[in-house]
């Protein structure tokens, strides 16, 4: 019997981790990515999509067609997120964390919540109806820094108050899963400094040791994930498996 899971965010430096490590060591096993662009590599039990992750017909449209060929999904990881880009073209322009209230940009704000919050919550809205009944673990990245208690520094209001929304998103939605899909579990996952895009400008302020490969937090999500339990849920949790206060 073959296991589904679904990879949303699959071009990203974790996702193509996360892939690789379902894809060559579990057999039983076929994943579902999704993302903007095609994937450079892909394996023999993977099926690829690439729509526009963040519209909410496409996903409609891509969970609908999973589902007419009868497939339930028994995780889902989404690993999207946003936190700057540098930018030449006028049309888009450049995105980085804010440093002082003067630097909140009303532009800025809408792209941190497009990406971290409104696209977590149009999954998870059509997800309740393409999970498996039986047994489900749904994890979206979220970032420690999305933690209100723990917020003792200050600065990169957009992107602190995405991932916060989007844990309160999670949170608020596990109580409707527990309704309508009682064996799923849902969580938020900080999996620490990881050596990809998202993180390079900040890397020089990472204590030794704490900078993870892609490979690192992919193997301690999925030691991770087997030991979440539906009665618990939600989780909010990093890579050493630590909980964080909200």
């Amino acid at each position: 019997m073959s296991h589904h899971i679904l990879i949303i965010g699959a071009n990203g430096g974790i996702a193509k981790a996360l892939i690789k490590q379902y894809c060559q060591n579990q057999d039983t096993v076929t994943v579902h990515s999704v993302s903007r662009s095609d994937v450079v590599h892909s394996y023999a039990n993977q099926n690829h999509s690439v729509f526009d992750t963040s519209a909410e017909s496409e996903i409609i449209k891509f969970l609908q067609a999973t589902t007419q060929k009868g497939i339930r999904f028994d995780k889902v990881i989404c690993t999207t997120g946003v936190l700057h880009r540098v930018s030449e073209d006028t049309n888009i322009g450049s995105l980085k964390p804010e440093k002082r209230l003067e630097d909140i940009q009303q532009s800025a704000l809408a792209e941190y919540f497009a990406v971290n919050t409104i696209l977590p919550a149009l999954w998870l809205k059509h997800l309740v109806k393409s999970v498996n009944k039986n047994r489900a673990c749904l994890i979206f990245f979220s970032a420690r820094v999305g933690s209100i208690s723990e917020n003792g520094l200050g600065g990169w209001y957009g992107y602190r108050a995405s991932k916060a929304a989007l844990n309160m998103i999670v949170k608020t939605a596990s109580i409707e899963y527990k309704r309508r899909t009682p064996n799923s579990v849902l969580a938020c996952y900080h999996p620490g400094t990881v050596d990809t895009e998202l993180s390079k400008p900040f890397q020089a302020n990472v204590k030794p040791g704490k900078l993870f490969t892609a490979q690192y937090t992919a193997e301690r999500l999925l030691e991770h994930i087997e030991q979440l339990d539906c009665e618990q849920s939600p989780y909010y949790f990093d890579w050493d498996g630590q909980n964080i206060q909200y």
